[in-house]
């Protein structure tokens, strides 16, 4: 079984890591039934969802696969997201509040355990944001918020209107694409290493206990492919072999291990269907990188300390 730990300051006790359904709409009903019960049996229970995954399709087929009724709810924590439709992006009271009611709709659920919007609106309302919430969280419906690729002034921003505390903020974070760490390893450095890309996000959410939920840990670049078993990486993989070797896993679960090393108390969102993998993944939340061998798969994927 996974390790547990708490999101943000929710006080919700969760899987450390989180299991990424925004494929399943390409899955039949018994394909998708088969990945869910896989995590579940690794005690990963925590599923992650969008309004947009399928355009709603990811959240009917899980909720057919896995069974819906009372009974099962009670067993899962359940993740959504909103504002991305239409070309647009969407932090109006009404979005928010249609949003989560098509998703509850599609999980055929009472609720949600948490909300996050997707992407930055530029015109937000922080004041409009909070009612939608207020509401949200008074009816039931939500228990707990967030966001998603998210800076820390936006969220400061956010947060000055909201009287629920923000719990996390996804964003994206692998071996590859490190530059939340990078620029704090390279501070008053000249080297383009030292850019901050993200306002120091990840301090931010360190100092607020927000839980940062890096999407793709295993794609390197936007959405160029992974980079484990990708023969432009040999030093990276060979790293990621030796670690595998000694820890009887495999290197998918050597990523993981490396991402939940940091202090920051990440929760990786993976996002496989094939069941097999994501067991793979999942055995890497019980080992502990050391400093050496994190520092050695960091360097080998082309990350330079000064």
């Amino acid at each position: 079984m996974i390790p547990m730990m708490e999101l943000g300051r929710s006080g919700l006790k969760v899987p450390v890591v989180a299991v990424g359904c925004m494929r399943m709409s390409g899955k039949t009903v018994d394909k998708a039934r088969r990945l869910i019960e896989s995590a579940l049996e690794e005690g990963a229970n925590f599923f992650d969802h969008a309004d947009i995954y399928g355009r709603g399709r990811s959240e009917e087929i899980f909720a057919e696969a896995i069974g819906m009724n009372p009974a099962v709810r009670e067993k899962l924590i359940l993740q959504s997201k909103c504002a991305i439709h239409d070309g647009m992006y969407d932090f109006s009271k009404e979005h928010i509040l249609a949003s989560v009611e098509g998703s509850l709709k599609r999980l055929k659920t009472e609720y949600l355990d948490i909300l996050l919007l997707h992407r930055p609106d530029i015109l937000m309302e922080p004041d409009e944001v909070a009612e939608a919430f207020v509401k949200l969280k008074s009816e039931g419906k939500v228990r707990h918020f967030g966001v998603s690729n998210h800076n820390p002034m936006q969220m400061q921003l956010l947060q000055k209107s909201l009287p629920m505390p923000l719990s996390a903020d996804q964003l994206q974070f692998s071996i590859t694409n490190s530059t939340m760490i990078t620029s704090g390893v390279n501070v008053n450095m000249g080297n383009d290493a030292a850019l901050d890309r993200d306002g120091g996000v990840l301090d931010f959410c360190r100092l607020n206990n927000i839980t940062i939920q890096p999407w793709s840990p295993f794609w390197h670049g936007a959405r160029e492919g992974v980079y484990v078993g990708n023969p432009a990486f040999p030093e990276l993989n060979a790293k990621l072999e030796e670690a595998a070797e000694k820890y009887g896993i495999t290197p998918t679960g050597v990523v993981i291990a490396w991402i939940l090393r940091h202090p920051a108390h990440m929760q990786p969102v993976v996002g496989s269907m094939n069941p097999g993998r994501m067991k793979e993944i999942l055995a890497g939340a019980n080992v502990r990188l050391t400093r050496e061998e994190w520092y050695g798969i960091y360097k080998a994927a082309g990350n330079k300390l000064p």
